[in-house]
C-alpha cells in the first residue's frame, strides 16, 4: 500500500486563504524533510505563481507541462511534474486553459475519477509523502474530481463576517462525493486571516467549534504583511521570511496536519 497521503484544500468561498495555506503547508512539510507534490487545480495559477514568476508560469501553458493537458489527454501525471527550487518539493502547474475543464470532463467516461487515475502511477511509486491539491473556489465536476483523488479535505476559512458564508455547502458537497469515494474525510478546518483586534475571530472560533463534524485545527493563521510580500516575490512566506509570525504558524499547522492525518 502506498504511503502517500493526498490532501485537497478546498472552499467554494473565494478569499479564504486556500492557496496560500496549500503552498505554505506544502513548503513547511518539505522543510521538515517530507517529499511533497503540489497540484495547482485552479485556472488563476496562484499556486504556480507562489513558486515561479509570471513568465515562467505562463510558459508551462505553452509547453503543455500543466494539469489541464494531463487531464484532457488522460495522461500519467508523472510526466507533468516540475521541480521547484526547494528540495523535496515539486509541482504540477496550472494554466488559464483550466477555465474549460468542466466542459472537457463532461464527455469523458468515468469523468469523476480522471484525476485519480492520472495520479495512481505517482502514488504507486510511493516517492511522495504528501500530495497537496489546490482546488478552485467552486463546487462542480472538477472539484469532485479533486476530492475523489484525495484521502482528506482541509477547508481554510477566513475569520471575517463573510468567511463562514456557504460553509454548509462544502460539507454537503463532501457528503455527495463520499457516495463515490467513501473513504474521503474532512481532516479539519484551518482558520486564516485571524485578527485578535476584531470580534470576528472569536465569533468564527465559537461557530466552528459548535459545528458538527468540523474538526478545528488549533493553529490559526493571523493577518501578516509578510504573506503579501512573499506572494509578490513568488515565494512561500515560510522561506521568504522564515522568522515571521505567519511562517511559524504555517510550520505549526503542517506539524498538526501530520499528526491528524496519521492518527
Amino acid at each position: 500500500m502506498s504511503k502517500t497521503t493526498v490532501i485537497a484544500f478546498a472552499n467554494n468561498k473565494g478569499g479564504s486563504g486556500k492557496t496560500t495555506t496549500c503552498s505554505n503547508v506544502g513548503c513547511a512539510l518539505a522543510l521538515q524533510g517530507k517529499k511533497v507534490l503540489l497540484i495547482d487545480g485552479d485556472m488563476q495559477l496562484n499556486l504556480t505563481l507562489s513558486f515561479f514568476d509570471e513568465e515562467k508560469a505562463l510558459g508551462f501553458a505553452t509547453s503543455g507541462k500543466n494539469i489541464y493537458t494531463a487531464i484532457k489527454e488522460e495522461k500519467d501525471l508523472s510526466d507533468f511534474i516540475v521541480e521547484t527550487e526547494y528540495e523535496g518539493l515539486d509541482i504540477v502547474p496550472s494554466t488559464s486553459l483550466m477555465s474549460s475543464i468542466e466542459f472537457d470532463l463532461f464527455s469523458k467516461w468515468q469523468r469523476e475519477i480522471i484525476l485519480k487515475k492520472s495520479l495512481e502511477p505517482v502514488r504507486a511509486r510511493g516517492y511522495y509523502d504528501y500530495i497537496l491539491i489546490d482546488a478552485p473556489p467552486t463546487l462542480g465536476g472538477w472539484v469532485m474530481n479533486i476530492m475523489c483523488a484525495a484521502d482528506f479535505v482541509i477547508i481554510p476559512v477566513e475569520a471575517s463576517p463573510w468567511g463562514l458564508f456557504g460553509l454548509a455547502n462544502i460539507f454537503e458537497f463532501v457528503g455527495q462525493v463520499k457516495n463515490i469515494a467513501p473513504k474521503l474525510e474532512i481532516l479539519g478546518i484551518a482558520i486564516t486571516k485571524a485578527d485578535e483586534r476584531k470580534n470576528y475571530l472569536k465569533q468564527t472560533i465559537e461557530t466552528l467549534s459548535e459545528t458538527e463534524g468540523a474538526n478545528l485545527f488549533e493553529t490559526y493563521i493571523h493577518v501578516d504583511s509578510a504573506i503579501e510580500w512573499s506572494q509578490d516575490n513568488s515565494k512561500p512566506v515560510v522561506v521568504y521570511k522564515k522568522n515571521s509570525r505567519s511562517a511559524n504558524e504555517y510550520t505549526k499547522l503542517a506539524k498538526e496536519i501530520i499528526s491528524y492525518a496519521h492518527r
